[in-house]
């Protein structure tokens, strides 16, 4: 059997074979994951089926009740959402034997948690994508700019440069009574913004007054850059959020984003796994991680997207 060209050689595994350099190996700069752990999970680990059906049902209105007469009954036909579980990727290495004997322990170390890594990038991408797709938009027909909350998302203003614009005060206020307005739950509401924006609300004195953001000592935003909590929404700050393009194919905006948990769903049928097997014809190691899983759009109204500067 031939042997392929993708294989973990001494040669390309040389950073670790100890000569002259460290111990310690240092990953590369990894993204801020965190759309994973704030929008509604459901484990289905060890159940069948590749479709989940979750229930969507109708809010009923209360009636005034009159006397001597029947009660209104509330019939709706109630919807549900489907979520095919239908996403399996898989990081794998195979690692010489030859490599295995003169690298460090950090070399196995470094690519299980490089495959960790990978795997949740990708889950986390895959719930940014459904950002284009709320308040009954497509392709971020329903986002709005950040510096009113109010003004819709135009991919040819400008001359097709587009009109995004950075997040201000009154545009977070805006997002939040749009929420508001719909009904959405005030707990377990968020805002996840890219770094650029952290920068730009950090440059706003209502940001960072200790009044304002109720923090004291060394967990103060104004000494170790935090963004905390802004109107009672928690804010986090991600690399990973989407990249949305202007109609001049070059101008990037990034999608900003306050929603509640309810507004998406990751199912996860197989949790990352790892998995080795001796490949007798390669001498070496094979090392397997893999992750299925799927993830929907939940509620529609439970989020408002602003395209932002990149």
């Amino acid at each position: 059997m031939a042997l392929g060209s993708n294989h973990t050689t001494k040669t390309s595994a040389a950073t670790f074979v100890p000569e002259v350099w460290s111990d310690e190996v240092i990953a590369s700069f990894k993204s801020n994951l965190v759309l994973a752990n704030l929008v509604k999970n459901m484990n289905h680990a060890g159940k069948k089926g590749d479709t989940i059906h979750i229930p969507a049902p109708i809010r009923g209105d209360a009636s005034q009740k009159t006397a001597e007469n029947q009660v209104n009954l509330i019939s709706n036909t109630e919807g549900e959402v489907l979520v095919s579980i239908d996403k399996h990727f898989e990081y794998s290495r195979l690692i010489e034997d030859i490599v295995e004997t003169q690298a460090l322990n950090s070399l196995r170390q470094f690519y299980t948690d490089d495959a960790g890594f990978a795997l949740a990038k990708r889950a986390d991408t895959d719930l940014g994508n459904l950002f284009g797709g709320f308040q009954g938009g497509t392709n971020y027909s329903g986002a709005i700019v950040g510096a009113d909350g109010v003004t819709g998302w135009d991919p040819s203003a400008n001359s097709n440069t587009g009109n995004g614009s950075a997040l201000t005060d009154a545009g977070i206020r805006k997002m939040i009574q749009t929420l508001d307005d719909e009904d959405v739950p005030m707990s377990q509401r968020y805002l996840v913004i890219p770094p650029v924006e952290k920068a730009n609300l950090l440059g706003i004195d209502r940001f960072t007054e200790q009044a304002f953001v109720g923090e004291v000592g060394g967990a103060n935003s104004i000494r170790n850059g935090r963004v905390g909590n802004v109107y009672g929404v928690e804010v986090y700050v991600s690399s990973n959020v989407p990249t949305i393009t202007a109609d001049d194919s070059s101008t990037n905006y990034r999608a900003a984003s306050m929603f509640h948990e309810s507004a998406m769903v990751l199912i996860t049928q197989v949790s990352p796994r790892t998995q080795t097997q001796y490949k007798q014809e390669y001498l070496g190691d094979l090392l397997t991680v893999d992750m299925l899983y799927g993830v929907n759009e939940l509620r529609d109204n439970a989020a408002v997207v602003a395209a932002v500067p990149s």
